[in-house]
């Protein structure tokens, strides 16, 4: 018997929380592949390939203004503000429309990631007390989302899905919380008319926002002036999508009825005309039938709010090419390049026990105050040992940690030992938070 053919239609709802945690899942295997990749390639014989690859200049000419920097500057600079635009939207639709719309629902995973970036600052804080290097506290406070999903989903489909919720709306927000601060503060400004431009540019964006404007290439048009003006003030223009992200108008303006009504005068006629013609096989029903799934596609179009339409052109994007292409142009270093003795430092010893101790503990603490407190409320299907897991897997830091690492340490002699730090510690958090929730999630 030969088998069933796949279906080519969805039956069932996909929402957009389905989508984003599928592709950010799959966006962390990716990551974690090409991240051997990059350490194989450095450490080869054709290490200074890798090298050449991403520290040649790239100069962006427009009049007499110039501007030549490293490949990997335009990476962090570009490609990961489209990363942090998505992400944006992703946690603005959760909150403002979407699982977490509620205020108790939404308080209890902000709690968790106000938990999580203070314990960790504050063991990096205690470690680094009084040197130079404490300014670097922005580090353990990321999570890369995309790794920390793909953990979960490696559990298989046992895991709760408010526990998927709750990590993902966790790691964004702590993925957002570790930039903002780290760009203002140790950002060094340097065209003051430029950083005028993009703070108006902003400015205008918040006003057609409060006049209701829907129009997505309005806003795209002038979010990009907005990054090229952060861009030339010295700004890492990665904060441009965030900034974005706050502004895309998050319902549309075709109401719910409206659609319904219309999709069901659409695909009546079209069932009307099938079962006219079907009775004469020489009458052709194709024309017909695309005309219909035509004008569905215009009205699905139009029916899609600008936030949602924005995310779904984006997030392949985001997931599978700009991500993984961060990690491989700096997650790699020289096996040769440190001393095991380095490891030890204050610095090091800040970024690993704040991702791997602080953060589960901070999550934990916060969320159960939360919730004896009766500000949040804690989803019925999770118990605080999968929090706890959580947490763990929240200290994967990886892609996000060595982002705000780059920001602060860029050029630094300690980049290095920060990176490994960073790799070993998003390592032992990932493997207990995924060992941990593999005890206590029952199929």
């Amino acid at each position: 018997m030969e088998p069933a053919a796949k279906p080519l239609l969805l039956r069932r709802i996909v929402y957009p929380f389905q989508e984003f945690a599928r592709a950010q899942a799959r966006s962390g295997l990716l990551v974690l592949f090409l991240t051997l990749v990059a350490l194989a390639w450095l450490n080869s014989p054709w290490g200074y390939t890798y090298q050449q690859a991403w520290h040649s200049p790239l100069t962006i000419v427009f009049g007499k203004f110039q501007l030549s920097r490293p490949f990997s500057f335009w990476i962090n600079s570009t490609l990961m503000a489209v990363f942090y635009l998505v992400i944006g939207l992703e946690v603005k639709r959760m909150y403002r429309s979407g699982e977490l719309a509620s205020f108790r629902s939404a308080a209890f995973p902000i709690a968790a990631a106000i938990g999580g970036m203070t314990a960790s600052a504050g063991v990096y804080l205690y470690f680094t007390h009084g040197l130079e290097t404490q300014r670097g506290w922005g580090i353990p406070l990321a999570t890369d989302v995309a790794c920390a999903l793909a953990m979960l989903a490696m559990l298989g489909k046992s895991v709760p899905f408010s526990l998927r919720l709750f990590l993902s709306s966790l790691a964004i927000l702590q993925s957002i919380g570790s930039l903002l601060p780290t760009v203002i503060l140790y950002s060094t400004v340097t065209n003051l008319l430029a950083l005028s431009v993009g703070t108006g540019i902003f400015g205008l964006l918040v006003v057609l926002r409060a006049l209701r404007n829907r129009s997505m290439w309005l806003y795209l048009l002038l979010g990009l002036v907005m990054w090229a003006a952060l861009l030339v003030a010295g700004v890492n223009a990665a904060v441009a999508g965030v900034l974005l992200a706050l502004v895309i108008p998050v319902r549309s303006r075709v109401r719910e009825e409206e659609f319904i009504s219309t999709a069901d005068d659409i695909l009546g006629e079209l069932h009307a005309l099938h079962r006219i013609k079907r009775a004469d096989p020489e009458e052709e029903t194709e024309e017909d039938y695309q005309a219909t799934v035509h004008t569905l596609k215009a009205n699905c179009s139009r029916s899609l709010s600008p936030l949602r339409r924005l995310l779904h052109q984006l997030l392949p994007w985001a997931a599978y090419f700009v991500l993984p292409l961060f990690a491989l142009s700096t997650a790699a270093f020289a096996y040769n390049s440190f001393e095991l003795g380095d490891l030890l430092g204050p610095v090091p010893l800040g970024i690993f026990m704040g991702l791997v101790v602080g953060k589960p503990i901070g999550i934990l603490l916060f969320s159960w105050i939360a919730s004896v407190l009766k500000v949040a409320t804690k989803p019925h299907d999770i118990t605080w040992p999968q929090v706890v897991g959580a947490g763990l897997l929240a200290g994967t830091g990886f892609t996000m940690s060595l982002f705000v690492a780059l920001e602060i340490f860029e050029g630094n002699n300690l980049m290095t030992i920060i990176k490994i730090s960073i790799l070993c510690a998003s390592a032992v958090a990932a493997v207990a938070g995924f060992l941990l929730l593999s005890l206590v999630v029952k199929e």
